[in-house]
């Protein structure tokens, strides 16, 4: 059909009114009519009346009407528009991911940082041309095969929100942040709702903010090209002026403050939105070191994330939001809403009343603070943790612990629970106080003993062996740093004593362990010329009071629990607490095979006193006999019998035949 014959021509005004119009091309809107539309809305007369009421008849067809929609935003009604655009950004709907999606390793901030701390050998590794297998990258040689075509909920975000960064510079009015908050609060709802491509999505954000803002640093290059740029789309400069607005109009220096909190507060927002949704991962990274730092250089899916997080910590710092304010949101205490409150809230009357997401700050201050180590870059946040210093384990870190963890509104209230985004940020942020050394003062033991409580149930309790593995090792760095000998002391026995989780005896049993080798090396046993100074104080591990006092609870009597106790019910505390056995037997084997302990640690009196023979170790042994029958065809526990249990028991049957072979060298001393 020629253009002269087209409906949208023929019915142009004054043939038809408006509103006819409007009716006319909405019945012939289809994809061989947008450059006809496109050329209509050229004129700024037209685009104004019915602009705003094509904007949701436009957004099924994109990307072919991308033009027709950037028609509109520069020349329709900005404030009527920007509403249109809104609206149009909540009813967008996504796919769900696919399960392929989903299937993909993570790196956690933690686990590079505990490599960083633990050996100093972590860099951010250079860039190469091809991968391990030998894969061409771009910029080689080789044909780049292009990325696929984004799906449409995707591509109408990616448009919407370019409307979005034209709209706002048009508007002018005196309280520009009524327009931001509808606009901010609507892409974070969108966004909340999309489940792919968000990395995206994120960079569209990214420049959306910087142009509604009017900063002008360019976007951070990807590392890979991984179709990302595809979201940075360019827009003309050719705009029409506000019709109800007033070239003189001026914001008042509080307005222009509630503007700036509001975009601050949106940053955390979607901070926190990205980061604790990023899709489930099929492997628990063990040790994350530089090999795996390397994997998200070069794998597509993980580098994404990365860049992508580069972009929001960048436009941080471009928003002015500083390390005093993330902070001071971290530890801030939620307000919630009212139950029955809309999605939309209104518009806030200043900036007192914007609060920051107390998540997304402590994830975004984290991934500033790890992005200067990881990348050898010095920190550019526009201030220190604190103003008298620089962010420590305490009173800072414990502070955080405090507040940021154990909320029913993250979890189910139990620590260890949240997500593991949260608990990956707070750990990192220990580890960056481990390898800054600043430890701090706390304010008393119990302050000490709270923040030892909280990373040692990290270490239990988190469904992630890699976090587990970080949690532990804070824990044990904190408690060695520790002058006081008889504060560690305490907590390792109060740990033994009434801690109900099998794997953090386990740990108690190696700190009193590591303890007991460093007070007391060979070169200090009786006949040897090495001798502490007279005018250092003796460490409660060199004396037998420390053993003396744990032994109840690292050798307890097990008669009743696993000889008395019917067969499956002893059978259950026994699988519960094997690890703990086996761990404490091994102990003992040290004492009893370090005979230059014998003397210094009264082995003999701890082995004899205790009965650790009697009410510990025959018990076991009996255990062991027991299960063993109850275990085969027709016994009571036959049910319970693979070849991982019977693996179990020979093992425990080892181990107390080494230390029973051991006990003779206390005859020896």
């Amino acid at each position: 059909m020629a253009e002269d014959e087209s409906p949208l021509i023929k019915a142009l005004p004054p043939e038809s009114d408006y509103i006819t119009y409007l009716t006319i091309v909405e019945y012939n809107l289809n994809p061989e009519n947008l450059p006809v539309l496109h050329k209509v809305l050229q004129d700024e007369t037209m685009t104004t009346n019915i602009g705003w009421d094509l904007v949701h008849l436009l957004v099924p067809f994109l990307p072919e009407s991308e033009q027709c929609l950037e028609d509109i935003a520069r020349l329709g009604n900005p404030r009527e528009v920007i509403l249109k655009v809104t609206e149009s950004l909540r009813l967008i709907e996504y796919d769900l991911p696919d399960d392929e999606s989903l299937d993909e390793p993570s790196q956690t901030l933690a686990g590079a940082l505990d490599s960083r701390v633990r050996a100093e050998s972590s860099t951010y590794p250079t860039k190469t041309a091809s991968t391990a297998d030998g894969e061409k990258r771009p910029g080689s040689s080789q044909m780049v095969e292009l990325s696929p075509p984004l799906p449409l909920a995707v591509s109408q975000f990616l448009a919407l929100l370019s409307m979005l960064a034209i709209l706002h510079p048009r508007i002018k009015t005196k309280y520009p942040s009524r327009f931001l908050s509808t606009t901010l609060q609507a892409i974070l709802a969108s966004f909340s709702n999309s489940g792919m491509h968000r990395e995206e999505m994120l960079l569209a954000i990214v420049k959306t903010v910087k142009t509604i803002t009017g900063i002008r640093r360019p976007l951070l290059p990807t590392r890979r090209s991984s179709g990302m740029m595809s979201a940075v789309r360019s827009i003309s400069n050719q705009h029409a002026a506000d019709p109800e607005g007033n070239t003189g109009d001026h914001t008042s220096p509080e307005e222009e403050a509630t503007k700036a909190k509001l975009l601050q507060s949106f940053v955390t927002h979607i901070t926190e939105e990205y980061l604790l949704n990023l899709p489930p991962h099929a492997e628990d990274v063990p040790d994350l070191s530089k090999k795996f730092a390397e994997r998200f250089q070069h794998e597509e899916k993980l580098s994404r994330r990365t860049d992508a997080i580069g972009q929001i910590v960048m436009l941080a710092r471009d928003l002015e939001l500083t390390d005093d304010a993330l902070l001071a949101a971290a530890v801030a205490v939620e307000k919630l809403p009212p139950v029955g409150d809309q999605d939309e809230a209104e518009p806030p009357a200043s900036a007192d009343e914007i609060p920051l997401s107390r998540v997304g700050a402590v994830l975004l201050y984290t991934a500033m603070q790890a992005s200067a180590i990881l990348y050898d870059t010095s920190s550019k946040s526009t201030s220190t943790a604190a103003s008298d210093g620089e962010f420590t384990i305490f009173p800072d870190h414990q502070s955080l612990l405090k507040h940021c963890l154990s909320s029913p509104a993250h979890g189910n209230g139990t620590l260890g629970t949240e997500p593991e985004a949260l608990l990956d940020a707070i750990l990192a942020l220990g580890l960056i106080c481990l390898g800054r050394d600043s430890m701090g003062e706390p304010a008393s033991d119990e302050q000490f003993n709270e923040y030892l409580q909280v990373t040692a149930l990290l270490s239990s309790n988190s469904p992630s062996p890699n976090l587990r593995g970080h949690a532990h090792y804070l824990t044990t760095t904190v408690l060695r740093s520790q002058p006081d000998d008889d504060a560690r002391l305490s907590f390792v026995r109060d740990t033994l004593e009434h801690c109900p989780f099998e794997n953090l005896k386990v740990s108690a049993v190696g700190w009193i362990k590591g303890e007991t080798i460093e007070a007391n090396p060979p070169a200090s046993t009786p006949g040897h010329l090495h001798q502490a100074p007279e005018s250092e104080a003796k460490s409660v591990f060199a004396t037998p009071f420390a053993l003396e006092s744990l032994a109840p609870y690292l050798f307890p009597s097990l008669h009743v629990d696993l000889i008395s106790a019917p067969a499956a019910e002893a059978w259950q505390i026994f699988q519960l607490n094997l690890s703990f056995y086996l761990t404490s037997l091994n102990f003992l084997y040290l004492l009893l095979c370090a005979k230059h302990l014998h003397h210094s640690l009264s082995v003999a009196d701890l082995w004899k006193n205790n009965d650790v023979a009697g009410s510990f170790l025959q018990p076991l042994r009996d255990a062991a006999k027991r299960f063993g029958t109850a275990l085969d065809d027709g016994g009571e526990l036959t049910d319970e019998r693979t070849p991982g249990v019977i693996a179990e028991l020979m093992l425990l049957d080892e181990t107390i035949e080494r230390v029973t072979r051991a006990v003779r060298f206390l005859n020896e001393t």
